[in-house]
């Protein structure tokens, strides 16, 4: 019995010890997020990424730079990914085991790029790295021979059916045209634009097609609401039509010039002067010149100002293509590479006629349910200046901060709130209508104030902005010596006359935030930090400096503590990598204080 006691207890002693997770537990940068790259033909070059077990990287850390000048890179294609829900930052797209993103590259004769990108991801541990980058020396393949076949010289990908067969959508669109069947094409981008319109790439045509019957300021019958609207969708023909001509010579790198911040900040400048007119204002008139001209011409096609309504329908079809959608994706994929002009721009065409199909019965029914005349216009006109600057703020959110959309949310629900009457007392007797009306205005006026006071006390979700006001509040935060460098922090802890806490912060850290939020808020961490010298190495940046201080730590990212003794030396076995509680923590800072 006391011999296999022994032997039991031998046993038990060569096991390893159990611990926390550290440093150790963590893959390399370079082994958690495998990077490759390949050109798939002249113009394509696809990005992939093998991601380990219990990592995962964020869609929207991606960035992407080329080299030389000559090279110019369009929209990245990311495939769908998996909703990873935050207590921070919401709700996030986020990559696990597998991503592959395709750019479009317009090289301008070179034949040869150098592909830089940079990505960040996660562990499961708590952990988030540093952002990284990685390049790639690419050979661009000519045009020249079979499409399938063109691939970079020693390519770093293994073909696999599941490449052939599981296409993204936008592939399958080009996959038509390549067809070379003018038919199918027409029909089934026929049938694509009818489907789009009802996504929120088109609706915000609807009401600016309304707009213009409603602000026709006369009788407006079903025939002429008819024409009008055959009009701007012929219009928003011609757009897409250029679109598509513009691809062919342009390349991929169309649609994301529709998506530069300059350009959508003109097109919405575009919607509230729109809109500002809806709202009596001003008038907008064309130059007199022009409109003589116009009017000569109109007179002689027997009709009105139709000119100005093909050119609103072709900058509505400018503004509200950045929103690109697989067809209109797939065209110019297919476009920019073969630069088929005629097949490309009947495709494109044929998805405009589709898409103005459910317009034009809106135009018709609008003409026929629409009051003739009276005060009901005018509030019709009102209504419809609202959605137009809702249309512009739709248009420039991808480009602002949410703060600042939050505030422009919060300024169109007060302003109509105020404009249904939602300030004033209901009259007398006042109808049914103007009761709904001072209802609904009171709550935009409640909407509203929900936005702003969520902008105003650190709200980033427009769809849940008082939610920060319900959290549970911290309490006082801990003061923090910043340190920069290495030499700052080497000083630091030759003066510190007792145990030194130094914490790796950074603002895109998710895990830091938790434990501000959670750890080193609880008042017994707070009461047991309060005899330790508290140092914090902001790693936002990730400059050089902040590289060579992870490095001397064996640190891939934050959140990371390391603790020292009163005469600076690591004490060993301590680190905290990722969150901890607070009751965890608890016992790391005790051990540090014995």
């Amino acid at each position: 019995m006391h011999r296999l006691l022994l032997i039991l207890l031998l046993l038990l002693a060569a096991l390893p010890p159990a611990r926390a997770a550290g440093a150790d537990d963590l893959l390399e940068p370079d082994k958690a997020f495998r990077f490759s790259a390949r050109a798939i033909d002249a113009r394509t070059v696809e990005v992939r990424y093998g991601i380990a077990e219990g990592y995962y990287l964020y869609r929207e850390r991606f960035r992407f730079a080329a080299e030389p000048a000559s090279v110019a890179l369009g929209q990245a294609q990311f495939p769908k990914g998996e909703i990873h829900e935050d207590k921070f930052l919401g709700k996030q797209e986020t990559y696990r085991k597998e991503v592959r993103i395709r750019l479009p590259v317009e090289a301008a004769g070179a034949e040869r790029m150098k592909l830089q990108v940079t990505s960040q991801g996660c562990a499961d541990l708590g952990v988030c790295y540093v952002p990284q980058v990685q390049s790639a020396d690419l050979r661009l393949a000519s045009l020249g021979g079979s499409r399938s076949s063109i691939f970079k010289e020693n390519e770093p990908f293994t073909s696999s059916p599941e490449r052939v067969t599981a296409a993204s959508e936008d592939v399958r669109f080009a996959g038509v045209l390549e067809s070379g069947r003018l038919w199918l094409v027409m029909a089934v981008f026929f049938g694509a634009g009818l489907l789009l319109t009802f996504t929120p790439c088109v609706l915000p045509m609807i009401p600016i097609l309304s707009g213009i019957i409603v602000g026709e300021g006369r009788k407006v019958t079903r025939w002429r609401a008819a024409l009008v609207s055959i009009a701007y969708v012929l219009g928003m023909a011609v757009t897409y039509t250029a679109i598509g001509i513009g691809a062919a010579f342009s390349g991929n790198l169309f649609s994301a010039a529709l998506q530069n911040a300059w350009v959508l900040g003109a097109f919405a400048a575009v919607f509230v002067g729109l809109a500002l007119s809806m709202f009596g204002l001003y008038e907008l008139r064309l130059p007199s010149s022009w409109q003589m001209r116009l009017t000569a011409a109109s007179n002689r096609l027997g009709g009105g100002d139709w000119g100005a309504v093909v050119l609103m329908g072709v900058l509505s079809a400018a503004i509200v293509s950045p929103c690109v959608a697989a067809p209109l994706a797939g065209a110019l994929l297919y476009i920019g590479q073969t630069r088929d002009v005629l097949l490309g721009g009947t495709a494109l065409f044929s998805m405009a006629i589709g898409m103005g199909v459910p317009l034009v019965l809106v135009g018709v029914s609008e003409g026929v349910l629409l009051p003739r005349a009276g005060q009901w216009m005018h509030a019709v006109r009102q209504f419809f200046g609202v959605l137009l600057l809702a249309v512009a703020i739709w248009i420039i959110s991808p480009v602002i901060p949410a703060a600042v959309q939050m505030l422009l949310w919060a300024a169109v629900l007060v302003g109509s709130g105020v404009f249904l009457g939602a300030l004033e007392p209901a009259p007398q007797g006042a109808s049914g209508w103007r009761r709904l009306s001072k209802a609904v205005g009171i709550l935009a006026l409640l909407a509203g104030a929900a936005q702003g006071i969520g902008a105003l006390s650190g709200a980033r979700d427009p769809l849940r902005p008082l939610a920060g006001l319900f959290a549970q509040s911290p309490e006082a935060s801990l003061r923090f010596e910043t340190v920069r460098t290495l030499a700052d922090l080497d000083a630091r802890l030759k003066t510190a006359d007792k145990a030194v806490m130094l914490d790796f912060y950074a603002d895109w850290c998710v895990s830091c935030k938790e434990m501000e939020r959670f750890t080193f808020s609880d008042p017994r961490v707070q009461a047991r930090l309060a005899g330790m010298t508290l140092l914090r190495a902001d790693v936002t940046a990730n400059n050089a400096e902040d590289k060579v201080l992870l490095k001397r730590y064996r640190l891939f990212g934050p959140p990371g503590i390391v603790f020292f003794d009163a005469s600076g030396r690591e004490i060993e076995g301590l680190r905290v990598i990722g969150y901890q509680s607070p009751d965890k923590f608890i016992q790391s800072l005790d051990l540090a204080l014995r």
